[in-house]
């Protein structure tokens, strides 16, 4: 297959491209600013600039860019960044898809369990649940409605809610790994706030199942179907290590340097995400349960 990804650098997207080249696929990725030349496609999603035509006939298009939403505190410029870096990719990527003769098969965009909103406590949450209120509810819930283009002109189109992607070199566990390493990494909180997780593993496998299951359309939640309380996660990951996890994470100085926004809305967010749609596909977890999706990430 022709696919097209954008974000293709980043901690998944390199990951799906170096999965899809490894079984023969051709990778097309989209190239901020540039020109299209070879196997890079130009579009500058700010100015809503794509080279349309280089779309025609591709097998999918999976869009996957967007500005990190942990890097930096929550200004006012930086909540709009996080927002409008996601809108109007999509819209520009959805709007090319919809506007081809040969349309792709699949349009495959981002989103996050974000949608259901911080506060859900212990209820489980599916693909059909409500969507939640908050800043990073509303930004996927704009981020989802963007893909409306590609999905009236007939495209099969699916909204990927990915969870908390586990790997050892990126993501939330990269940064974890030396204050647990140290001994002194513990729970974040009061430790009763659910994490839906999914190994980085299972996370391109889903992708790719998205990307080739024609029984999958519209939101798909990717998390591993067992989610943990932050304690439990805490107490696995110290297990793995052989490390003790007594003390708690110490919020302030965190709190300090990214504001209490962004501390609350990541670290202390309840989200006990199933991933039904997924499963109702037939799709199978190489990595279901915590303890050994961490010991085999770790091991490599």
């Amino acid at each position: 297959m022709e696919i097209v990804i954008s974000g293709a650098s980043g901690f998944i997207g390199s990951a799906l491209s170096a999965s899809l080249r490894s079984d023969g696929h051709r990778v097309l990725t989209l190239r901020r600013g540039g020109v299209t030349e070879g196997d890079e496609i130009g579009w500058d999603p700010a100015e809503g600039r794509i080279d349309a035509p280089a779309l025609e006939g591709v097998d999918a298009v999976v869009h996957l860019a967007g500005e990190g939403i942990g890097e930096k505190r929550w200004t006012d410029e930086q909540k709009a960044r996080i927002r409008d870096s996601r809108v109007r990719g999509t819209a520009v990527l959805a709007g090319a898809v919809a506007s081809r003769e040969r349309k792709p098969g699949v349009f495959v965009s981002g989103s996050a369990v974000g949608i259901y909103g911080a506060k859900r406590g212990d209820e489980v949450l599916t693909e059909e649940s409500a969507p939640g209120d908050d800043f990073l509810a509303e930004v996927c819930r704009a981020w989802e409605a963007e893909t409306e283009p590609a999905a009236t002109a007939g495209v099969r189109t699916v909204q990927i809610r990915t969870g908390i992607v586990l790997a050892k070199h990126g993501g939330v566990l990269a940064r974890m790994l030396t204050p647990f390493k140290l001994g002194i990494g513990g729970k974040q909180g009061g430790g009763r706030q659910w994490m839906s997780w999914i190994s980085l593993h299972d996370e391109i496998a889903a992708i790719r199942t998205a990307i080739e299951n024609p029984r999958l359309s519209g939101p798909v939640n990717l998390t591993a179907p067992n989610p943990v309380t932050n304690a439990e996660f805490a107490q696995t990951l110290g297990r793995v290590l052989h490390r003790p996890t007594f003390l708690p994470t110490p919020l302030f100085p965190l709190k300090a340097q990214f504001g209490a926004e962004l501390v609350e809305s990541l670290l202390l967010a309840s989200q006990r995400v199933m991933p039904a749609a997924l499963e109702s596909a037939g799709f199978t977890f190489t990595y279901p349960v915590l303890e050994p999706a961490l010991e085999a990430i770790l091991r490599v």
